[in-house]
């Protein structure tokens, strides 16, 4: 899983959460915790597959254009994180003589397939709405 995922899902939340849902990039990376150039580069990818829209000049910023009750953590992660389960480098060589070395890594490729999708299909049943949701109810101060 790579952290580009949770600053998607943490500035979906937080523009859902804002009742203009609009906020600058200094804003969002303030709330998240990070560098607004990285929140940038998170909402660039995120402005490419239609969750948000930029607006120019004073007041401008980035708007939330989805529905946080019908978007899901498995929409994001499709977008943001998609195989980001496979390893960059997996043991064994089709090649060799030794079944374990020459069959190791379609197996594996397999397994971290199968995880994948259900890492998919869990975040699937949890929209932007519902993490919202929960932080809510986290809130001791309302």
């Amino acid at each position: 899983m790579n952290s580009e995922f949770t600053i998607a899902v943490h500035s979906l939340v937080y523009l859902a959460y804002l009742p203009e849902r609009m906020a600058s990039s200094d804003m969002i990376a303030d709330n998240v915790g990070t560098h607004s150039a990285r929140v940038r580069k998170v909402l660039s990818g995120l402005r490419k597959a239609g969750f948000v829209d930029t607006r120019e000049g004073a007041g401008g910023g980035y708007r939330l254009t989805i529905d946080p009750n019908t978007v899901t953590l498995g929409d994001i992660y499709r977008v943001m994180a998609q195989g980001s389960l496979m390893p960059s480098w997996c043991s064994g060589d089709p090649s060799m003589d030794c079944v374990v070395g020459s069959n190791m890594k379609e197996v594996m490729f397999g397994i971290f397939c199968k995880a994948e999708k259900q890492l998919e299909d869990h975040f699937s049943g949890i929209t932007v709405q519902d993490v919202l949701g929960q932080i809510q109810a986290c809130d001791c101060d309302s």
